[in-house]
């Protein structure tokens, strides 16, 4: 007695589900930049021709986005959001990159000021203890996005202020001025709530509101390993600026082709 089993699926046709079941985990959300050709055909024990043609396919069907030059998104095409996990510490300069967003800084201040009741309390220091301040608000490809103020603790050794503004003004974040000084941040507490701007109010006109609108406040605590504080941190982001997501998954596995999984 024989039994038909039908034809044998080709590496392109194993490659691609494998590519598609990986997809499905949610791993990777919809615009994020995929790991380079070299690294799938690697995970996938295939050439970079087999993985190219899996790839079109899954392009055809609108499951990824291959840009030229940028590299392979998944789902639709880059959105102009931020896209954060709460997971995981990232600045949102590397997010901009990721997503293909051109950041740029409009209005800018940075100088020493006495530190805010609140900040102060956090550093365990007095309030007119003086420390650098640096509000701005950031262009997200040319529109108004967010504005976000920083109080650094006065014992961290920044560059000077003039190269802070430059750093600032070329898209970098804070965070990205605190790790090239070899501060060892370690992570955040965040504490994340919704706000009402008007054009009427301070940050509405900064971020030229034009009527009342719903936007989402970030405060946050950067600190060491060791607990200690070293930023202080409030961020308002428009609504479709940033993308927040809690992300749970048991293991960050590459793609692994179906026929491994069946023998």
């Amino acid at each position: 007695m024989s039994t038909s089993t039908g034809p044998k699926p080709s590496l392109v046709d194993v490659a691609e589900e494998a590519l598609r079941s990986w997809l499905a985990t949610g791993r990777h959300r919809p615009g994020e930049r995929l790991p380079p050709e070299q690294e799938l055909s690697a995970h996938l024990g295939i050439s970079r021709g087999t993985l190219r043609t899996a790839l079109q396919r899954l392009e055809d069907s609108g499951e990824i986005v291959r840009r030229q030059g940028s590299g392979t998104y998944v789902g639709r095409a880059v959105s102009t959001s931020l896209d954060e996990g709460l997971e995981k510490l990232v600045s949102y300069s590397a997010l901009a990159r990721e997503r293909g967003v051109k950041l740029e800084v409009g209005e800018l201040t940075a100088e020493e000021r006495p530190l805010r009741q609140e900040t102060a309390e956090i550093f365990g220091l007095s309030p007119e203890t003086p420390a650098m301040q640096i509000t701005r608000v950031i262009l997200m490809d040319g529109e108004p996005g967010a504005r976000m103020r920083d109080i650094v603790h006065p014992d961290i050794e920044l560059p000077s202020t003039s190269r802070i503004r430059s750093q600032l003004e070329r898209g970098e974040m804070v965070l990205d001025i605190l790790l090239n000084a070899g501060v060892p941040v370690a992570y955040t507490r965040a504490h994340i709530t919704a706000r009402v701007l008007t054009k009427r109010d301070r940050i509405g006109k900064a971020l030229e509101v034009d009527e009342p609108v719903a936007a989402l406040e970030i405060d946050h605590v950067t600190c060491t390993a060791e607990g200690t504080p070293v930023e202080h941190s409030n961020d308002i982001f428009l609504p479709r600026s940033l993308d927040l997501h809690v992300m749970r998954w048991l293991e960050d596995a590459p793609p692994v082709p179906a026929i491994s999984r069946s023998t």
